[in-house]
């Protein structure tokens, strides 16, 4: 029968043993190694900078406008100055409501003379006060869109300062609306006080 004998150890490789497996202890029982701390070290960096990275992308952000805001911008204004030419044209085409407050004054005009009146009443009461009640109609038509196209303009020098300059085709038109009121108080008032025509005056009855 073959026997193998043991393998015999000596006390040198005994003690290289156990300090190679005293070092693995310490090596595992490291609270970090330095792999772990390079990993620290980049997420540390990471944490540092993330912050102004942000603020970065924030501040981008905040430059870039806003398409909504930019459309948003000038609406009001420009509502106000569309309505001042509006008026202003109306001011000199005159409008429904003038013609009904003449058509009035007509009537007027015709009931009071009904019983009996001179020529010349019947030319003021039922033509003269027709023609002055359209021109003051007008007249009033022609001082709003005066003072709204005034105010659109001037709008920007008062209160809060906005952030953007007016729109130029705001100012274009509400100046077309100052135009145009301007145009038709001057026509309204050479109506109203008989600059342009003067009333039809009757006539010298024959053998009178």
């Amino acid at each position: 029968m073959n026997t193998t004998p043991a393998k015999t150890t000596t006390p040198d490789e005994t003690a290289a043993a156990d300090a190679a497996a005293t070092k693995d202890t310490e090596t595992k029982d490291a609270p970090g190694t330095s792999s772990e701390a390079g990993d620290s070290a980049t997420a540390s960096d990471d944490l540092a900078t993330r912050p102004e990275d942000d603020a970065d992308g924030i501040a981008d952000e905040d430059l870039e406008p806003d398409p909504f805001e930019t459309a948003r911008h000038g609406v009001g204004a420009g509502a106000a100055a569309v309505v001042s030419a509006a008026l202003g044209v109306v001011a000199l085409t005159g409008a429904w409501s003038g013609r009904v407050a003449a058509e009035r004054e007509t009537l007027i005009g015709q009931i009071k003379t009904s019983g009996g009146g001179s020529a010349a009443q019947q030319i003021s009461e039922i033509y003269g006060d027709a023609w002055h009640t359209t021109a003051l109609v007008n007249g009033v038509f022609a001082v709003l869109a005066l003072l709204v196209g005034v105010v659109v303009l001037v709008r920007p020098a008062f209160g809060t300062p906005a952030d953007r300059p007016q729109p130029a085709w705001v100012r274009a038109v509400a100046l077309a609306g100052v135009a145009l009121g301007v145009l038709g108080v001057l026509i309204s008032a050479g109506m109203y006080f008989d600059l342009f025509a003067s009333l039809p005056s009757a006539g010298t009855p024959a053998g009178g």
